[in-house]
């Protein structure tokens, strides 16, 4: 039992410490906006998103109560990534901010609402679990789902350009440990996302051994709207990673962030 416990701690330190540097893959991407004083077209989205799947592994980890790791990743997230999103909207252009206000009510207003209404008055809290915990796990799959945009890219253009090998080295590798420390855990809500992960992580990395001679494109690749294409997890981070900064093309190498799973 012991043996099992410190497997559960080794696993989710690792899966903290991963996630928590793929978190931080975007801060080159906001220095460079904060020293230009413009989004430079970059979409606010990602971190939107991934803003909103910290808020459902939080309230999922203090309803389960075991769970503290994915507790501590997710804060973070929430704070970093609402510090992404305000120098966004300072920075962004008049419409961008119309439209990242929109996306916050959408999703971590009343998306994250009604989720915590429909699921916590629940008279059975075994059940209310069990809810909420399909809801968390749709969701990171979903977003573990978000590279095939970004894969598409790099088979049409044989280039490499917007899929960094050292962010999708670090994203495979919080999947391996947010899978194991969901085993441990026998929580396969947390579990079962990473398997998709970390397909899609190896995917990427034998995409990039393909490609990576090939000549980089430059006319429509630098299109920065090419960053939808990726974002996680944390926790779903990784999950979380993913969806955030995946198509930041390089703006640091992975720059791109994750949910965090």
């Amino acid at each position: 039992m012991a043996l099992h416990l410190s497997w559960v701690f080794i696993f989710g330190i690792l899966g903290n410490v991963v996630s928590f540097m793929v978190s931080l893959a975007p801060l080159p991407t906001f220095f460079q906006i904060y020293k230009k004083k413009t989004s430079e077209g970059f979409q606010s989205i990602p971190y939107v998103v991934s803003l909103f799947s910290a808020m459902l592994w939080i309230y999922y980890a203090l309803l389960k109560k075991d769970a503290m790791f994915l507790i501590t990743i997710n804060t973070f997230c929430v704070f970093i990534q609402t510090f992404y999103i305000v120098t966004y909207f300072y920075y962004g252009p008049k419409k961008e901010k119309i439209l990242t206000v929109k996306l916050m009510l959408l999703f971590n207003v009343f998306g994250f609402g009604v989720i915590f209404l429909s699921t916590f008055f629940l008279p059975n809290p075994s059940i209310r679990l069990l809810v909420l915990g399909y809801i968390c796990m749709a969701f990171a799959l979903a977003v573990f789902a978000a590279p095939l945009a970004i894969v598409r890219k790099v088979i049409k253009t044989k280039s490499v350009e917007f899929m960094p090998f050292t962010l999708s080295v670090f994203l495979t590798l919080g999947a391996v440990m947010w899978f194991f420390y969901g085993l441990l855990l026998k929580d396969m809500n947390i579990a079962v996302p990473n398997i998709l992960g970390f397909i899609f992580g190896i995917l990427q990395m034998i995409l990039y051994a393909v490609y990576r001679n090939h000549p980089k494109k430059t006319v429509e690749e630098s299109d920065p709207k090419l960053q939808l294409s990726g974002h996680s997890v944390i926790v779903v981070d990784v999950a979380k990673l993913v969806v955030e900064t995946q198509g930041d093309k390089g703006n640091n190498g992975r720059d791109g962030a994750f949910n965090k799973v």
